[in-house]
């Protein structure tokens, strides 16, 4: 039975998840293409991930192609409430509610698992740390899929450590996936969050980016487009330069730390702001997080310099520091984008969760082959996405002759 906080609220969240359906076309066509064949029918499948519309949809279609679905959030502050309640009235158990603190967060992870899933969907990490911790829970586990960057470095650290113990789909590695949702999607959507929580003037402000992945790399040019000036924060000399050649500023956090009217972390490492940076941060600056955990922005740190502690607005807590400072946090710290905002645009989750939706058939069909290590996802399956999604937006493509195919050596 789902545990959810009020069932009485399906009727928004129905109206939520119609309308990211016309929105939605790649999904679409395969519920065309396979809710006929049941190509599920007899798995079950557990997902952890964003409890928002867009995935509501996607653990429909799931359920449409045969499977046995049970569904959980990936972060307390995203689960949105009404599509919870939703997803139970449409008949598919659902574990989870806003807010919900760690000890009931992982207890909803718990139950997700406890039907000992044959197909997993994860989004940071979470599944595969408790399927790692308790095996029981992985007795029927065929494999499963990884959504996140974050979840990627939590996987390959755990296959570098001999640690994976099931065979994982690299989805958020998939061309349909990393190069439009966490460019395209990332930097619309943080942005939009930002905007709408604060209010406030993006243009004319110094913006720091943290990072330039591809995330950090939306975030950054979305900034520039709003009119901001935009400092880039990086590690890595690689990514430093391409910053540098994209037209940012690049220089260390410390510098950066007194300039910022606007901090975003998009780096997936911990501590990527804390006490020395917080002392030098100008009074009404605003941080805040898009990576998926709330460890990059230290807000332990935060508080311990702090005197003073309210909430100004919803999602934005006032720290006054004992010098009459105010630093404003955003979400928590917490992934802004969904925490305080709506997410990734349909259009964009649509590719993504296509990868996801084919990577789940793949692993029906091949699962048991597999080896216990982490995969890319088959070229044929981005291609495949990337077809269809250009056919819905009425795009053509040019066509190599038999001879232009032989000078390239195809």
């Amino acid at each position: 039975m789902s545990i959810i906080k009020n069932p009485e609220l399906y009727p928004l969240g129905l109206q939520k998840i119609e309308w990211v359906k016309r929105f939605m076309p790649v999904l679409n066509e395969l519920e065309r293409r396979y809710s006929d064949k049941k190509p599920l029918k007899g798995l079950r499948v557990s997902l952890c991930i964003h409890l928002e519309a867009k995935t509501a949809y996607l653990a429909l279609l799931l359920r449409e192609l045969g499977a046995d679905v049970r569904a959980t959030g990936s972060n307390p502050l995203s689960t949105k409430d009404e599509i919870c309640a939703a997803l139970n009235h449409l008949g598919i158990e659902v574990f989870a509610i806003h807010g919900a603190t760690d000890e009931e967060y992982f207890e909803h992870i718990r139950k997700t698992l406890e039907f000992r899933p044959h197909i997993i969907i994860d989004d940071g990490g979470d599944f595969v740390e408790m399927l790692t911790n308790e095996p029981e829970l992985a007795e029927n586990l065929i494999g499963g899929c990884e959504e996140t960057t974050t979840g990627i470095h939590r996987l390959r650290m755990r296959e570098r450590n001999g640690t994976l113990n099931f065979p994982m789909i690299a989805v958020n590695d998939a061309n349909c996936k990393h190069l439009f949702d966490n460019v395209h999607g990332t930097g619309q959507s943080v942005w939009d969050a930002i905007m709408f929580t604060t209010n406030n003037m993006v243009s004319g402000k110094t913006v720091v980016v943290a990072g330039y992945g591809f995330c950090s790399k939306g975030i950054a040019n979305r900034a520039k487009g709003l009119g901001a000036n935009v400092i880039v924060t990086e590690v890595n000399p690689y990514r430093a330069l391409e910053a540098a050649m994209d037209g940012f500023r690049v220089m260390k956090m410390i510098d950066a730390a007194p300039l910022g009217d606007i901090f975003i972390t998009a780096t997936g490492c911990n501590d990527v702001i804390n006490k020395q940076h917080y002392e030098l941060m100008k009074d009404d600056c605003m941080i805040a997080n898009a990576g998926h955990f709330d460890v990059e922005v230290n807000k332990v740190d935060l508080r311990a310099l702090s005197v003073k502690y309210e909430e100004s607005k919803p999602f934005i807590e006032t720290y006054t520091l004992s010098t009459g400072k105010r630093i404003n946090l955003l979400a928590d710290g917490r992934l802004v984008n969904i925490v305080a905002g709506n997410g990734h645009p349909a259009e964009i989750m649509d590719l993504s969760f296509a990868i996801q939706t084919l990577c789940v058939l793949h692993l029906a069909k091949n699962g048991t082959k597999l080896e216990n290590r982490l995969y890319d996802v088959p070229d044929e399956i981005d291609h495949d996405v990337a077809m269809i999604k250009l056919k819905a937006m009425g795009l053509g493509l040019d066509e190599l002759t038999g001879e232009q195919k032989e000078y390239m050596g195809i």
